[in-house]
């Protein structure tokens, strides 16, 4: 069993950088793939990056591709997501996420645990 805590999010404006944060408990961190979703109000959840045990293999939504870089630290237990230049379009509750499947896949049905969200709101 894994639980997730997601912390960072905020409120900033167009242009900020935010760094999101999800600290993961229970045990074989490390053997998870990790991924970030988001949900803006109305729409569906959206992938946005993942990442595999390793470290060594990253995937991003093309929306996010050179603003957003996904990175972890399995001695924290800890994946972070680090958000350069937001735009209002970024908008929305950032979802952790964990699968022990070890590759780099954008499926949510895939990620077994789930964390509870932390507000981005990016004001224009």
């Amino acid at each position: 069993q894994m639980q997730l805590d997601e912390s960072g999010g905020g409120l900033v404006q167009a242009g900020d950088s935010l760094r999101l944060s999800c600290e993961a408990s229970g045990r074989y961190f490390s053997r998870h793939s990790m991924a970030w979703f988001r949900q803006a109000p109305g729409k569906e959840r959206e992938f946005v990056a993942t990442i595999i045990g390793s470290g060594a293999r990253t995937s991003y939504a093309d929306s996010v591709k050179g603003r957003f870089t996904i990175s972890r630290d399995n001695a924290k237990n800890t994946v972070y997501l680090q958000m350069n230049s937001l735009k209002p379009e970024d908008t929305a509750v950032y979802y952790c996420a964990a699968t022990i499947w070890q590759d780099t896949t954008s499926l949510s049905s895939v990620y077994n645990y789930w964390g509870q969200g932390t507000q981005v709101t990016v004001s224009s």
